[in-house]
């Protein structure tokens, strides 16, 4: 078992005690960074990692099950599992999204692997996108609504939310480039609440979008900080993952030492603050984050937040390479 350790974060009803020595790798294996996590029906945990075994399998003990993946994931993005054990891996670069087994069989593609849509973007320079086009141009993440849809955010490279059937089938799309309700600069991840609306984590406009399930603007969450995603739970609790502003940044943003960085923050299902931690002042302890990248809960409320420690800084020097990179919090 894990460690334990006397600290707690978070305030009122939600406070966690970080259990930093959770999950233990075979010998010589690291993940590199962990792009996103998810659990099953009986709480196994799914890491879905950079290094070179893609999906990690752990016991909610932390006690290693298995990996796959191995040679057919050319970047780890996002990774979602339905309640009833569907699970699917979105690969930003291969502009794919997958449906797999528990055990790593391949079931199902959308996308054409290897060939992006026509969005005109230039590298991942989301600006440069000309039309918000068809699946899929770096997509970023995806959630079913529990019946007949699944629902994908097109983040990188194009500036949509794309709606498939539950089949696989391509049904329809919102959004365009821009700061306006319906627009995105990078929708990045999504979740669906009890009522059937659609949040989604528009990054690089700082905020969170809810619409209905048709795409039609609802409202708008500011509250945040560059949000990479977020998790509602079956109480419509709302917790999100926020990169802040002090590392994961495009090459035309200027980096600002006293700015905010990553954190957690816990919303209820109007918005209203709830909890919060971090803040990237102290990137690699255990109440705070450097760059939050994912999140999820398991069904007792468990917290799991994976970083992308290296790709937002750590390959350039700005902090040591055993800073964690996946998180978790047990609530208390």
């Amino acid at each position: 078992m894990s460690t334990k350790v006397s600290l707690v974060v978070g305030e009122g009803e939600f406070k966690y005690r970080p259990d930093p020595e959770w999950g233990r790798l075979p010998n010589g294996w690291r993940y590199v960074e962990v792009a996103s996590v998810a659990t099953d029906s009986a709480d196994n945990v799914y890491v879905f990692n950079r290094g070179d075994h893609p999906v990690i399998v752990f016991d909610q003990d932390g006690n290693f099950l298995r990996s796959w993946g191995e040679g057919s994931i050319v970047r780890a993005h996002g990774i979602y599992i339905t309640p009833n054990d569907r699970l699917f891996l979105t690969d930003d670069k291969d502009h794919t999204v997958t449906e797999y087994t528990l055990d790593g069989e391949l079931i199902m593609r959308m996308g054409e692997s290897g060939k992006p849509s026509d969005s005109g973007v230039i590298g991942m320079d989301y600006r440069t996108i000309v039309r918000a086009t068809d699946p899929f141009n770096m997509p970023t993440n995806l959630i079913s609504d529990g019946e007949d849809r699944l629902f994908i955010t097109d983040g990188y490279g194009n500036a949509r939310v794309h709606v498939f059937s539950s089949a696989g089938e391509y049904e329809f799309s919102w959004g365009s480039l821009g700061p306006g309700p319906g627009e995105f600069h990078l929708p990045h991840g999504l979740d669906i609440d009890s009522k059937g609306r659609v949040f989604v984590a528009d990054r690089e406009n700082n905020r969170i979008q809810i619409f209905d399930a048709e795409g039609t603007f609802l409202e708008e969450w500011i509250d945040i900080i560059r949000p990479t995603d977020l998790f509602i739970n079956d109480d419509d609790t709302v917790f999100v993952a926020e990169e802040g502003l002090r590392c994961g940044l495009f090459p035309w943003m200027t980096p600002d030492p006293n700015a905010i960085g990553g954190r957690l923050s816990i919303f209820s299902d109007t918005g209203e603050l709830l909890a919060r931690w971090g803040g990237g002042h102290s990137p690699c302890s255990p109440n705070d984050f450097y760059a939050p990248h994912s999140m999820w809960l398991d069904s007792a409320g468990t917290i799991y937040v994976g970083e992308v420690n290296w790709s937002a800084g750590g390959k350039d020097g700005e902090l040591p390479p055993d800073c964690p990179c996946l998180r978790r919090y047990i609530r208390v």
